[in-house]
């Protein structure tokens, strides 16, 4: 009886975590790039000064995909792996968060932060595989 009790059990955690984590799946063009072109494409285009100094651009999937001149800043599957996600979600030295958070930022008009609901987005998007979708 305590067996039976236990596998319902396990049964009802593993359904409860796999529809947790069976959110709808999270578009790159409809649901990041938007996100990034308001809080990232300004500094992070071609000829931006984000780009300049790290080489990562925000215009397409591609440019995304391909990091900086460091190397990628998505690992697909991992947002915790993910440079793009540390920066945006705060996890990182107060220099390096995007978008910028300091007082020069600030009197230029940036320096927003993203919303917590936006990093969570990017997140899902990253950990359901960074698709280009």
């Amino acid at each position: 009886m305590n067996a039976k009790l236990l596998f319902s059990a396990v049964v009802v955690l593993i359904c409860t975590q796999f529809s947790a984590c069976g959110r709808s799946e999270v578009s790159f063009a409809t649901d990041v790039q938007p996100i990034l072109e308001v809080a990232c494409l300004e500094c992070h285009t071609t000829a931006g000064e984000g780009t300049a100094a790290s080489g990562f651009a925000v215009d397409d999937y591609d440019s995304v995909m391909k990091g900086t001149e460091f190397g990628p800043v998505v690992v697909a599957g991992s947002s915790i792996s993910s440079t793009l996600y540390m920066v945006i979600a705060g996890k990182t030295d107060p220099e390096i968060r995007m978008p910028p958070h300091h007082e020069e930022a600030w009197a230029e008009g940036r320096g927003v932060p993203l919303a917590d609901e936006e990093i969570a987005t990017i997140a899902a998007w990253i950990d359901q595989g960074a698709k280009n979708n």
